[in-house]
C-alpha cells in the first residue's frame, strides 16, 4: 500500500489536526518521497515511517509539535536539513539502518536545541573510528547515542517514557475489590474460626470421658478404704 492511501487508512475518517500518533511503518513511498502527509497534522506528536523506501525527507512538512521520529529503516543519506526546519522540537530521533556513512550528514541536527536521543544504530557512520565520541562532540545536546549515553549507562526504556509522557497507558494501583465469591468465602473463613474441627471435638470427648474414669476410680477406692476403716472399728467394738 502506497503511503498516501494508508494515511487514510490510518485516520479513519478523523480530523487530521486531532491525530498525536500516526504509524505508517512497511508502506510504499512514492519515488522515495513523503506523499500524503499535510501541514494539517497540527497536533502530531508521534511519527513513525520505518521501512517506507524513503531516500528524501525534504516534503516533509511543518509538525511544530513532533517530539519523537522513527526512520528507521530506509534508504536517506542526506536531507536532514528538513528536521530542524519542519520538526524544531524533535527529542527522539531514530535514524538507524540508513545510508548515513559521514557525521557531516548529521551535522544539521546541530539546530534540533531540544534532541535528546539519536539513534544510528546499522548505519555505516558507526564503523568510523571514535565514532562515538565525535557524534557527541558534533552533537553536544543529545544525552544517548544508540540507547548509551557517554558514560556508556543505558537509556531508561522509551516506551515507558512515551506512556508517562502522554499521559496514556500509565500504570496506576491495582485495586481488587470484593465480589459475591469473595464474600462467600470469607463466610466460609469466619465459620471455620467459629466451629471446632471435628479432631478437636474427639480429643475433648476422649479427654473428658478419662477425667470421669479417674474421677470413678478415685471414688472406688474412697469407698474400699472407708469399708476397711468401719470393719476395723466394729473388730474393735467386739474385742
Amino acid at each position: 500500500m502506497d503511503m498516501k492511501n494508508r494515511i487514510s487508512l490510518e485516520l479513519r475518517n478523523r480530523n487530521p489536526a486531532k491525530v498525536a500518533e500516526l504509524v505508517l511503518d512497511n508502506c510504499c513511498s512514492v519515488n522515495g518521497e513523503v506523499d500524503g502527509l499535510t501541514d494539517d497534522f497540527s497536533d502530531l506528536e508521534y511519527l513513525s515511517m520505518a521501512n517506507a523506501g524513503l531516500t528524501s525527507i525534504v516534503k516533509l512538512p511543518s509538525l511544530p509539535k513532533l517530539w519523537k521520529m522513527n526512520l528507521s529503516h530506509n534508504k536517506l543519506c542526506g536531507s536532514l536539513e528538513a528536521l530542524s526546519e519542519k520538526c524544531p522540537n524533535l527529542i527522539y530521533l531514530n535514524l538507524s539502518g540508513n545510508k548515513i556513512k559521514e557525521l557531516r550528514t548529521v551535522e544539521p541536527l546541530q539546530n534540533l536545541k531540544s534532541l535528546q536521543s539519536l539513534d544510528l544504530f546499522n548505519c555505516e557512520v558507526t564503523a568510523l573510528e571514535d565514532y562515538r565520541d565525535a557524534v557527541f562532540q558534533l552533537l553536544p545536546q543529545i544525552t544517548y547515542l544508540d540507547g548509551f549515553d557517554q558514560d556508556d549507562n543505558e537509556a531508561p526504556d522509551s516506551e515507558a517514557d512515551d506512556e508517562d509522557e502522554d499521559g496514556e497507558d500509565r500504570a496506576g494501583p491495582t485495586l481488587k475489590y470484593k465480589d459475591e465469591d469473595d464474600e462467600e468465602e470469607d463466610e466460609e473463613v469466619g465459620l471455620t474460626f467459629q466451629v471446632k474441627p471435628a479432631d478437636q471435638d474427639d480429643e475433648e470427648e476422649e479427654e473428658e470421658d478419662s477425667a470421669e474414669e479417674d474421677e470413678d476410680e478415685q471414688t472406688t477406692v474412697q469407698g474400699q478404704k472407708r469399708k476397711r476403716d468401719l470393719e476395723d472399728e466394729d473388730s474393735d467394738e467386739d474385742d
